[in-house]
């Protein structure tokens, strides 16, 4: 069960790797409203520009830390519960400006993943 959970994290961390640093500024069919990339995501959801950068940290903060977490146990539960909530509040976000539902889907998948790890 380790070993699954190890790729588990690895597939968590890459996807918010990809998110926000390869495709912070490309389109993709789950960004928030009408937005192109993430800065227009943050505006459509009524977000200043200061708290994008601030969850962008966060997200790759506890991205790496997830990795790290493979060889050091200890910084599991904090990546873990820290990406957990930013998922939340992700979905949160997609709920407030009426999306459809595939645009919260990642989160929701990253979320249900965390949760996996977690009880793994």
């Amino acid at each position: 069960m380790e070993i699954l959970s190890n790729i588990v994290k690895v597939v968590i961390a890459l996807s918010l790797l990809n998110v926000w640093i390869l495709r912070f500024n490309k389109m993709t069919p789950y960004r928030g409203g009408q937005a192109q990339n993430m800065k227009e995501e943050f505006t459509a959801y009524g977000l200043p520009k200061w708290f994008m950068y601030a969850i962008g940290v966060l997200k790759i903060g506890f991205a790496l830390l997830l990795l790290a977490s493979i060889f050091y146990p200890g910084l599991e539960k904090i990546s873990l519960y820290g990406i957990g909530l930013l998922m939340l509040g992700a979905i949160g976000m997609h709920l407030k400006i009426k999306d459809i539902m595939l645009k919260s889907l990642p989160a929701l998948m990253l979320f249900l993943l965390t949760v996996f790890v977690m009880l793994a």
